[in-house]
């Protein structure tokens, strides 16, 4: 059995079999940010602003994803981020909590400043 797959509204959100299944704005917990080398935080709050791809990796589905780091204004894209399992020909969601970014995913960190961290109104 097929599932499709693809990024829709100009990378707003991951279409499952025609269904809208995850959208940008959400706030991902990442466990071990420091250590993946996605910000200096130990448990960063990243958040999701768009993807650019999606696909399958056996039977997980893994979106390509760009967002920032809420607590310190890290921006980065992060390739192969799991956000569902393929099981008897659906989409089903991960366990929510914190998430993991794969290792080796990560690319190209760059610091934003977040409003209200440097004094600003």
């Amino acid at each position: 059995m097929s599932v499709a797959l693809r990024v829709l509204d100009d990378g707003a959100w991951v279409s499952v079999n025609d269904e809208r299944r995850v959208s940008v704005g959400e706030l991902w917990r990442v466990a071990g940010a420091r250590d993946d080398g996605v910000c200096g935080c130990d448990c960063a709050d990243f958040v999701v602003e768009g993807f650019t791809d999606v696909g399958v990796d056996g039977r997980t589905v893994a979106a390509d994803v760009y967002g920032q780091c809420i607590r310190c204004g890290t921006a980065v894209n992060v390739d192969g981020i799991p956000v569902g399992r393929v099981v008897d020909g659906e989409c089903r969601p991960l366990a929510s909590g914190t998430v993991r970014f794969p290792r080796g995913g990560v690319a190209a960190p760059q610091r934003l400043p977040v409003p209200g961290s440097a004094g600003e109104d």
